[in-house]
């Protein structure tokens, strides 16, 4: 086969077109991949408080079920539902009228009562002389004597009525047990009520203190014995700082709490115990039925920190990428412990003084090489206060 000189050119230029396609990539293919250069962050550690959040439900202080005792109309309501009320001040009137006349009854057999006392004396005075002096038996001295203790007796009785009576008419008058605000009021003007009636005229919450109740596994349960200091559980609840109330809105509540108790014993169905922190609510903030997450501080002496965009998850895991000695990345899992709004405290996976990639981390992988550009822990402090 001949090879023309056409042939050999259209060969040359192939060969010069290859190589220049070749040089072209070779150059694209470093410009693609440049080694980056990232921010790096030494890991400090630094006194710190954690906090373990548990969810609550809120209760006034006392919470009071305001039923009848006598049963009759419901003549007046003297209050507004939602309304604040002192201990003492009148809340629903029953119509009195039956409850009067029986009070009247009571005092008018009270009347008759002592009138059959003085009769009953005069008699047993009438025949004494008569008795001394063998003009009458004795026996008729006896039976006037019994007759006037059987008057006297009566007589109690009657007083005793009139009493019991006297109670019934005070019982019309419905006054507040405590002071508190007034619930849902669900009868009207003209109700008949009953001392048996399932549902009470009206619910009188007391919320001067919140009584914020929650439970603690006993995983928690025995940490929380183990972290304060105490011979007796009551010491440690002393000894333990003040708690904080996140409000439904996320918010801090601006009063802090106190714990005051803990149950007896643990819930057989769900393995925990019940927990009641102590919040004071001078401007009513706080009603009975609210919800919230009570915050338990812990106080840390010496804790690893770092910054919460220098880290990522994977499998529900953290992890960050460490820098070697030859600059090059490795991703590692770290275990958090508490945490700030920027901020995660690492209890496993990290020491002081080691090097990781501050923020830049979405494209790297495991043993990426990167040109590190230090970032100081002071200037980010200053910028993000722990």
């Amino acid at each position: 086969m001949k090879i023309t000189n056409n042939s050999k050119l259209i060969v040359l230029v192939s060969g010069i077109i290859f190589l220049q396609s070749c040089t072209k990539a070779a150059d694209n293919s470093a410009m693609a991949f440049p080694t980056p250069e990232l921010p790096v962050y030494t890991v400090i550690t630094s006194p710190a408080t954690t906090y373990q959040e548990f969810p609550t439900s809120l209760e006034g202080k006392n919470n009071v079920e305001i039923r009848s005792q006598v049963d009759g109309y419901l003549d007046r309501i003297y209050v507004e539902e939602g309304s604040f009320v002192r201990a003492g001040q009148p809340l629903f009137k029953i119509d009195p009228r039956v409850y009067g006349e029986q009070m009247n009854m009571a005092s008018a057999n009270l009347q008759a009562a002592n009138a059959n006392i003085q009769k009953a004396k005069v008699e047993v005075d009438r025949l004494q002389p008569l008795v001394a002096d063998k003009v009458v038996s004795d026996v008729q001295l006896k039976t006037a004597k019994a007759n006037y203790a059987a008057a006297v007796a009566a007589a109690a009785q009657a007083k005793a009525s009139l009493g019991g009576s006297k109670i019934n008419v005070g019982f019309t008058t419905i006054t507040a047990p405590v002071s508190g605000y007034i619930g849902r009021i669900p009868y009207k003007k003209g109700s008949l009520i009953s001392r048996t009636d399932p549902t009470p005229l009206t619910l009188l919450s007391d919320i001067s203190q919140i009584y914020a109740y929650f439970s603690l596994s006993e995983l928690d349960f025995i940490a929380f014995q183990k972290k304060y200091a105490g011979a007796t559980l009551e010491e440690k609840l002393r000894n333990m700082p003040a708690v904080d109330l996140v409000i439904a809105d996320g918010s801090n509540y601006s009063e802090k709490g106190k714990m005051s108790i803990i149950d007896g014993q643990f819930d057989k169905t769900t393995g925990a115990i019940s927990v009641r922190a102590v919040f004071p609510n001078p401007n009513g903030t706080l009603r009975t039925g609210n919800t919230g997450r009570v915050r338990m501080p812990q106080l840390l002496s010496d804790v690893v920190v770092i910054p919460q965009e220098s880290t990522f998850e994977i499998q529900d895991k953290t992890y960050v990428y460490v820098l070697g000695k030859d600059n090059k990345v490795t991703g590692k899992p770290v275990k958090i412990s508490g945490k700030t709004e920027h901020y995660y405290f690492i209890s496993e996976g990290l020491n002081k003084n080691d090097k990781i990639v501050f923020t830049g981390i979405g494209n790297l992988k495991d043993g990426v090489l990167i040109k590190p550009k230090p970032i100081s822990s002071d200037s980010l402090l200053k910028a993000n206060p722990l």
